[in-house]
């Protein structure tokens, strides 16, 4: 199926109210709710998420742009699982202990719901403990998040915990971290920004 160009052009200027209408009128004519998933609203975030890696949108076009997406999800998503649906697989995203900076998280929860991937937002301030409770519910891959310097040795806190298993990946990331820090804390992947953290987590999962 060929993309739905009004749900496409409203996520990408975050016109929330109408993606929410139009993605309700293509349900309610009986519309594949699976291809206006994937060939729709999933490249509508990646074009918004390459154009915020290439520094053409920023931070407030990104956080209107997945809310648009967010109304048509909600809309969706029940409909998704019904069909037996599965997400790509499931991850969970926080800020790390000692951290309470949220707009970068906010961002990637966002963008991997755009791509597909069914998300646990553990919030800000997250100690070791609720990193493992999500591996329990589910989670295959933890993004960590982290905007203090203060606060990235409590990234190498939570990868030493989870060393040596295979049932978790770590990626992780925020303003300060870099690749250098993600190889030096033995993290399987890090994301210089929202988009690339999808990036960065595709490439994970084809590795495992």
């Amino acid at each position: 199926m060929a993309k739905i160009d009004e749900i496409y052009e409203g996520v990408c200027k975050g016109n929330r109210k109408l993606v929410a209408e139009q993605v309700q009128a293509y349900v309610d004519n009986d519309g594949d709710v699976v291809e206006l998933l994937n060939d729709t609203m999933i490249p509508a975030m990646r074009d918004i998420g390459d154009k915020f890696s290439r520094n053409e949108v920023y931070v407030p076009e990104m956080l209107i742009a997945a809310r648009a997406m967010q109304a048509g999800l909600d809309i969706i998503e029940p409909l998704l699982a019904a069909k037996g649906h599965k997400a790509r697989a499931r991850v969970a995203v926080g800020t790390v202990k000692g951290d309470l900076h949220d707009i970068g998280k906010n961002l990637v929860v966002m963008m991997l719901k755009g791509a597909g991937y069914e998300v646990i937002d553990l919030g800000v301030d997250c100690p070791v403990e609720k990193y493992e409770e999500a591996v329990k519910e589910g989670a295959q891959v933890l993004c960590l998040s982290a905007l203090l310097t203060t606060t990235m040795p409590y990234m190498k806190e939570v990868a030493d915990h989870f060393k040596g298993r295979d049932d978790v990946k770590i990626l992780i990331g925020g303003a300060p971290v870099t690749k250098e820090y993600a190889n030096e804390i033995g993290a399987h992947g890090y994301g210089s920004d929202a988009n690339d953290a999808v990036r960065a987590l595709e490439n994970i999962l084809n590795a495992a």
